[in-house]
């Protein structure tokens, strides 16, 4: 059997974390098996369908490599192949007109509630035959069998079984023509021969619907396999028209696609005590076998670790590509300082994404006219003045710029004005950065360059005098 899988989200909302986690165990599960993956928009919802989140789902894949071999499909673009297979089962009597009014259904199920009852269509059409439509307002069902049961052996939760009598007649097509989500997705994956779908627990009560409705038509049932939910970090379920952060705003705050596909692949599934994956283990290691049917919470702290690991162990040259549009997106101009890959190399151990680089590198590369208030307070006394001219006056004489020298630099000023080693590197960081905190104040010196320094120490110098 060929493998094939697909992803196929509504566009009513943001693609966040639990959509994405979907669309990575499909994907992987179809590269697992060399099959493959089908990218389908499910937008028969007119009313909700937003062109933004269809380009929230498109974009947001492609951020984090999930590349599909086929689509993107438009069940909106194939109304006519639905109205098609309506036609085939009203011809049946698998499916049947529906006149009954909202008011109707509305005193029904009102009733019913009353009574103790499942609230469920009665089936009060299901054996009239209403051939004339003109002037009608109706809703097509689908006549789903009285008797029996339905069973399937879901690969996360193992066999579940409905009885038809629990089901009632599901609309197939609506009053405005518009067919149904439950229908659609059938006649898709019997179309497009998906063999697996992995979805969310939530569908679990469409499954059975969508397999009567195969079986109807003759279909092969595909293999079945439904995620627990997601919780919030307050415990709350994720929703993609309340609380969930669209996956496009990760990237903007600066979060690795590596780290969130890591992070991602871990929320209910396991591989023993492995923490970090590369695509290229995940894709050789995953399997449906151990995923988790317990719902999986989101750890904010466990994420920014991820993203912390990868902007440490990936190359300097990857991660300066990647923070290019950040710098670009801040107006920062890196064509007026040192090399980038050199500015991520003494500041990526630090913080935990690409944004919070950015923010702290700007001294790199502009200058700056406010000097951190506490700081200032603090740190820059008449006496700051003695050391910063001392320093001016060795820095210009200075035959070898780098590391080294500059640290040596350093040391031998604490020495000969008799401060603290710490009480000179404070100065010199709040006069190059104009803030109490960077990395070694040497290695800023050093890439900032003599010129920028020298001008930097006569701004310091002159504010402090100016105090």
């Amino acid at each position: 059997m060929k493998v094939k899988t697909r992803f196929a989200p509504s566009p009513t909302g943001n693609l966040h974390i639990g959509s994405i986690r979907t669309a990575l165990y499909s994907w992987l599960f179809a590269r697992h098996h060399g099959g493959k993956f089908v990218l389908r928009i499910e937008d028969t919802d007119l009313s909700r369908s937003k062109a933004i989140s269809i380009n929230s789902i498109i974009n947001g894949l492609k951020w984090l490599g999930l590349n599909w071999d086929e689509g993107p499909y438009f069940q909106t673009k194939r109304l006519n192949r639905y109205k098609e297979v309506i036609n085939v089962l009203l011809e049946k009597r698998d499916a049947y007109i529906c006149i009954c009014s909202s008011q109707e259904l509305e005193e029904i199920r009102i009733n019913q509630i009353k009574k103790g009852d499942k609230p469920r269509y009665p089936g009060t059409c299901r054996n009239l035959q209403i051939e004339n439509r003109l002037n009608q307002n109706y809703v097509i069902r689908f006549k789903n069998p009285l008797f029996g049961r339905v069973a399937f052996q879901d690969k996360i939760r193992g066999e579940i079984i409905f009885d038809n009598a629990e089901l009632d007649d599901l609309i197939i097509q609506r009053s405005n023509g518009m067919p149904t989500y439950n229908f659609c997705v059938v006649i898709d994956d019997l179309d497009m021969k998906i063999t697996h779908v992995i979805r969310g627990e939530d569908h679990i009560n469409n499954t059975p619907r969508q397999i009567n409705i195969l079986n109807s038509l003759g279909g092969k049932i595909p293999i079945y396999a439904h995620l627990s939910m997601i919780l919030d970090e307050e415990g709350h379920k994720i929703s993609k028209r309340k609380n969930a952060i669209n996956i496009i705003d990760y990237h903007k705050n600066g979060f690795l696609p590596e780290a969130l596909l890591n992070y991602i692949i871990r929320l209910g599934w396991s591989c023993g005590d492995k923490e970090i994956f590369n695509i290229s283990e995940m894709k050789e290691l995953f399997n449906l076998k151990f995923i988790s049917k317990s719902p999986s919470t989101i750890n904010m702290k466990k994420l920014l670790w991820l993203n912390k690991h990868y902007i440490n162990n990936l190359s300097l040259n990857h991660i300066s590509n990647l923070l290019k549009d950040y710098m670009k997106n801040q107006n920062i101009n890196i064509k007026n300082g040192p090399d980038l890959e050199s500015v991520v190399k003494i500041l990526r151990s630090r913080f935990n994404t690409l944004k919070e680089i950015t923010e702290s590198c700007r001294y790199f590369y502009e200058e700056f006219d406010v000097f951190n208030k506490i700081a200032v307070e603090k740190h820059f006394t008449i006496k700051s003045v003695h050391i910063l001219e001392e320093f001016y006056e060795r820095m210009k004489k200075l035959s070898v710029w780098d590391n080294y020298n500059i640290l040596t630099m350093i040391n031998d000023i604490s020495k000969d004005v008799k401060v603290t080693k710490k009480d000179v590197n404070m100065v010199l960081r709040i006069s190059m950065t104009g803030n109490m905190y960077s990395p070694s104040i040497s290695s800023i010196i050093d890439l900032i360059g003599r010129e920028r320094v020298l001008s930097r120490i006569k701004k310091a110098i002159n504010y402090i005098k100016n105090l």
